[in-house]
């Protein structure tokens, strides 16, 4: 009998476990230049990410700074709840303000919970909405398993990541914000008379080593995020689930002592990016720190808005508008039985030129599904193109459209696919997007 309820158990375990992220050990070295996989452990497998959250909140602070929503010296007030968040954190009081530059300090060497927290208030009006931001924008630059639910990093079972996932992001903050980065070999700063030192120890020994995070919980066990330079070599480190700070290190270097002379040397004019598996795709680059690559499933952030089906205007801050500017939609989505279906789309003429270049041809359906929407048709056309290469069966015969919404700097393009014959074949389309971490909306098609 015991034999029997152990076997019961274990096969439970065994069909649970891809559902649930666990501390299990992931790594990944990654070929900056290439966005070749030198070596990978466990890459997709899901694991908190800890304090490696705040690598996407800082990279929101960097966009926010260079769209000039907020500059480094803005104040940022210091609520109650942020002020409340457990160590380890600033200290300032709930009412003072700190600024965005202290803010981002503060992450970067103390990781500090109350500065990330208010931080994502400032940008996101509530840490809650910021964190359905950050989602948005990890699915924008290619995170396809990443999930956040709070700007810091602090325990919830549901805020998610993979090796793969951060390496991309590490890309994205080199690769997108060059300058900025360079914030992330701070050992020390000065704040309010106390010198605030960082512990990210493994990039006070290891030559070549400018970045990038560390991060603890419980449930996460060590993790560490590393970026080196040798000569032209240029490659990131992920470390998922160590069981000590030092074992976690002295992984890293093993791995990175291994791995960094397999690294390309070269430098050209154009560079290949391919960090999820996909076909590399070749992306111009610049000199020195520039000349890194864009994970191949990304569009550049500037091309794209970020996708906020879900958050109606009304449901965010003055300080959240200011951030999102004009790249959310004006409306929410009218509800399936407030929505009268038009006229159906039956020629050509109607699918958007930028479509048709997709391979797409008219057809005749009762149903459509919005998956995003951009500030370029541009921009929508790429997520479309890459939606459908993931979406499988279910995206065959569906045909991609983009619609102008708004005039002038107000003006959006929506980012949908129509065509579907039935309410079915739509939902299980949505399903596929879903499961590929898409977000997506089922919608009657009135033309």
């Amino acid at each position: 009998m015991r034999k029997l309820l152990a076997a019961f158990m274990t096969a439970t375990l065994v069909v649970a476990a891809p559902l649930t992220a666990m501390a299990g050990s992931a790594s990944l070295i990654l070929d900056a230049r290439t966005g070749k996989v030198l070596t990978a452990e466990n890459a997709d497998v899901l694991n908190h990410p800890a304090s490696l959250t705040k690598m996407m909140t800082i990279y929101m602070a960097f966009e926010a700074v260079n769209r000039g929503k907020m500059s480094w010296n803005t104040p940022i007030v210091m609520s109650k709840y942020a002020a409340s968040r457990p160590p380890t954190k600033l200290g300032v009081r709930a009412g003072e303000t700190i600024t965005v530059r202290e803010a981002v300090l503060g992450m970067i060497t103390k990781s500090a919970n109350d500065a990330a927290a208010a931080m994502g208030e400032k940008l996101g009006g509530s840490e809650s909405n910021f964190a359905r931001l950050m989602t948005q924008r990890a699915r924008q630059l290619g995170m396809s398993r990443t999930t956040f639910y709070n700007a810091s990093g602090l325990p919830d079972a549901r805020q998610v990541t993979t090796a793969r996932d951060m390496s991309t992001l590490a890309i994205a903050l080199m690769r997108n914000y060059p300058s900025e980065y360079r914030m992330f070999s701070t050992a020390s700063f000065n704040f309010r008379g106390r010198t605030i030192r960082g512990h990210n120890n493994l990039m006070y020994r290891y030559q070549g080593m400018d970045g990038i995070k560390t991060g603890y919980t419980n449930a996460s066990g060590f993790n560490l995020v590393s970026a080196v330079k040798d000569g032209n070599r240029r490659v990131v480190g992920v470390v998922l689930g160590g069981r000590t700070a030092r074992s976690r290190d002295d992984k890293m270097a093993g791995l990175l002592d291994k791995y960094l002379g397999r690294a390309s040397s070269s430098g050209g004019a154009k560079l290949v990016a391919s960090v999820n598996g996909r076909p590399p795709v070749e992306v111009a680059s610049a000199a020195d720190d520039r000349d890194l690559p864009i994970p191949a499933s990304a569009p550049r952030v500037a091309d794209v808005a970020p996708n906020a089906p879900d958050i109606a205007r009304s449901e965010l801050s003055p300080q959240a508008l200011g951030y999102l500017g004009d790249t959310v939609p004006q409306e929410r989505p009218s509800a399936l039985d407030a929505v009268t279906p038009a006229a159906k789309l039956t020629t050509s003429a109607k699918l958007a030129p930028a479509a048709k270049s997709l391979g797409a041809v008219a057809s005749t359906g009762d149903w459509q599904i919005q998956i995003s929407a951009a500030p370029s048709d541009e921009a929508a056309r790429a997520l479309l193109a890459q939606a459908k290469s993931e979406g499988g069966a279910a995206l065959k015969s569906a045909n991609p459209y983009t619609e102008a919404v708004g005039k002038g700097a107000n003006k959006i393009y929506r980012a949908r696919f129509v065509g579907f014959q039935t309410r079915e074949a739509a939902t299980s389309a949505c399903d596929a997007l879903r499961q590929r971490s898409y977000d997506c909306m089922l919608l009657p098609d009135h033309g």
